[in-house]
């Protein structure tokens, strides 16, 4: 197996069960997603297999360590670039900007090219399913998440969009920007 086709098979083992919060799709969908987009980025197989391993840290049992030991130590920070401390000692609505904020400045800090693609697919991703939620929903979509105010996201995503402008040239980037530009139309940042 390449790097790529072990990390999604590994990712499917661990992501097995799961489902997203906005439609109850299979979770795995997401990370193949990200990782499609990211393939129009780059052909680097550390970082297409990064792009679907970037929430088994995070949303898992996987280890950073053992993401290093199976993957290599780049696919390993790549991953970790995109994994936030959860802070288990608060509830998830009240760590909810402290998280944005600390994975704002890792992203602002970033200096592997890589780490922005990876962003890019991730939150590309995450905005195409909130689109469509959106659209269906309307403001009831909020309800959804642990930050319940479309302020905060708007200024979350805002960020990224400024932070990701390196990628501006991009048909990916060009679609965050309009995505983010539609959903949070109206809506002042925090």
């Amino acid at each position: 197996m390449t790097l790529f086709e072990k990390a999604l098979s590994y990712a499917v083992q661990k992501h097995a069960g799961a489902v997203r919060k906005l439609d109850c799709a299979p979770y795995i969908l997401h990370p193949m997603e990200t990782a499609l987009i990211v393939s129009t980025l780059t052909h680097d197989e550390e970082v297409l297999a990064a792009a679907v391993l970037h929430d088994t840290v995070e949303d898992t049992d996987a280890t950073p360590d053992e993401v290093r030991e199976l993957f290599g130590e780049r696919t390993a920070s790549l991953v970790a670039s995109e994994t936030e401390n959860k802070r288990p000692d608060l509830p998830k609505s009240q760590s909810w900007r402290i998280r944005k904020e600390e994975s704002l400045r890792e992203l602002a800090a970033a200096d592997d090219p890589a780490v922005l693609c990876l962003w890019l697919g991730d939150k590309l991703s995450n905005l195409r399913s909130l689109q469509r939620a959106y659209r269906a929903e309307g403001e009831a979509v909020w309800q959804h998440f642990n930050q319940r105010d479309p302020a905060q996201h708007a200024w979350y995503y805002r960020s990224i969009v400024k932070l990701l402008s390196p990628l501006s040239y991009t048909d990916a980037w060009e679609e965050l920007n309009a995505l983010t530009e539609e959903i949070f139309r109206g809506v002042e940042s925090e």
